[in-house]
């Protein structure tokens, strides 16, 4: 997250190694196992996310609850990280706002990476950036002052909690954050942000 040199081994799972960094408490897997490019995508490939689903819509309602009470009629957001199937986009274009979406295997049109927005949304991205605190200060540096970034990611917690924790076991997870780590993303960059539940974050760019 913060590319400090103040990490140190986490836990071992798998024969993967995990790392937790001091400064930030990014808890982050190793970077030699990191997958392919091929098979990421294979991996991703196989999910069936659609805006038809009410399941997936019930699912990003965790996010989009909250977010729709706190942005403005009428905003302009990107979906960051929409996936094959761009949902949360359309349940925003559906309440009134405009949406360009952007997603590096299956919508990858770098210009909405240099445009401004009044919100940017990423569901279940976080977790999967090789470099989260480069990502992040790109997406914080597109909103507009005080544009809102909601974040959905299941937050990490302790060793024990860590041990057991299923979403570990994804090979695509190779990043996880805890309250700390969003309070250090708070310092770093001017935020303020609102946290609901075990896995969605609100920040604001003041």
């Amino acid at each position: 997250m913060c590319e400090s040199s103040m990490s140190s081994n986490f836990y071992e799972f798998k024969s993967k190694m995990y790392l937790r960094c001091s400064e930030c408490d990014l808890i982050f897997m190793h970077s030699k196992y990191y997958l392919s490019e091929k098979d990421e995508k294979e991996i991703y490939d196989r999910h069936e996310n659609s805006p038809k689903d009410d399941r997936y819509r019930k699912f990003l309602s965790r996010l989009f609850i909250p977010f729709i009470e706190k942005i403005h009629p009428n905003s302009k957001g990107l979906d960051f990280g929409s996936g094959s199937g761009p949902t949360l986009s359309v349940m925003l274009e559906e309440v009134g706002h405009s949406m360009k979406i952007f997603d590096k295997y299956y919508f990858n049109e770098p210009e909405a990476l240099h445009d401004s927005y009044d919100f940017i949304t990423a569901t279940e991205v976080f977790e999967h950036l090789k470099r989260p605190g480069v990502e992040i200060e790109r997406l914080i540096n597109l909103l507009n002052p005080f544009g809102f970034l909601g974040v959905m990611t299941k937050f990490a917690s302790d060793l024990e909690h860590f041990k057991d924790w299923h979403y570990k076991n994804d090979p695509t997870h190779i990043c996880f954050y805890s309250l700390k780590t969003i309070d250090w993303i708070n310092n770093k960059y001017g935020l303020k942000s609102t946290v609901f539940g075990s896995d969605v974050v609100i920040f604001e760019k003041r």
